[in-house]
């Protein structure tokens, strides 16, 4: 919807501070790259370059020239048989071509390894930095989530489960533990996302600050500080495995400005 391929069943999607999403003046500031790196494969990476140059109103060509070059890729290698990081980087880089202000990846680590996911996440963060291009990211790679993203969107079922600032997020969740035999007790106050119990002690994930706890560490339990991925997981854990949220299956999106 963002970029123009689909329309929403209600309501409006607006972009780069109120431009109607597929309109000339939003496409013309956004980048798209869709999760299977769409390439022309039987096109060399320096027929993609110059496809992609007439195909836009701004491209630049010398930039993504000297990046290929400094990644190692072949300019005269058809796509096809580039590596799959090799492709990812030749697509992100005729994305980052066209000096977006708005650079929307879908999926974009599914099929890379874990290298080729450092190296191209390496280029975003660079690109966020150096350029000041937002980025907005769907992902599954949970653990690359932590490091890069300013603000969380995680959704289940098409359900919004949690949205805010990655840091305060963080901040806000945390895990008690404490005796199993006053779990109930204490899970009836603190509304816990995730409780996990072993033997005589109980493992609660709440949200402290608002609706789901008022702060305060019940006496003789303990507080302790969590990973995003944790609280991504917990909340997107289905009904009867630990977890008051409902809904098996779900789609992250992280916004990075």
């Amino acid at each position: 919807m963002a970029v123009g391929l689909s329309v929403p069943t209600a309501g409006t999607v607006t972009v780069l501070g109120g431009e109607p999403a597929g309109s000339q003046a939003a496409l013309d500031g956004i980048a798209f790259m869709a999760q299977d790196a769409p390439l022309y494969k039987n096109l060399s990476a320096a027929d993609m370059l110059h496809l992609t140059r007439n195909l836009n109103l701004s491209f630049d060509h010398a930039y993504a020239k000297q990046r290929l070059d400094g990644l190692g890729i072949p300019l005269k290698k058809k796509s096809g048989k580039l590596s799959g990081g090799q492709q990812a980087q030749l697509a992100l880089t005729l994305a980052l071509a066209r000096h977006p202000r708005l650079l929307i990846l879908d999926e974009p680590l599914a099929a890379l390894d874990p290298l080729a996911r450092q190296d191209f996440m390496a280029t975003v963060m660079t690109s966020m930095t150096d350029d000041g291009v937002s980025v907005m990211l769907s992902s599954h790679a949970i653990a690359e989530l932590e490091r890069m993203a300013d603000y969380l969107v995680v959704l289940g079922d098409g359900e919004l489960r949690l949205a805010g600032e990655t840091d305060e997020l963080l901040a806000e969740h945390r895990v008690l533990t404490g005796p199993a035999a006053e779990a109930d007790r204490v899970a009836a106050r603190m509304s816990p996302i995730q409780d996990k119990r072993a033997g005589a002690q109980a493992h609660l994930l709440v949200r402290s600050g608002g609706a789901a706890g008022d702060g305060a560490v019940p006496p003789g339990w303990e507080a302790h500080p969590v990973s995003l991925e944790e609280v991504i997981l917990a909340y997107l854990r289905p009904a009867g495995a630990g977890s008051s949220v409902p809904g098996p299956r779900a789609q992250l999106t992280e916004v990075t400005r």
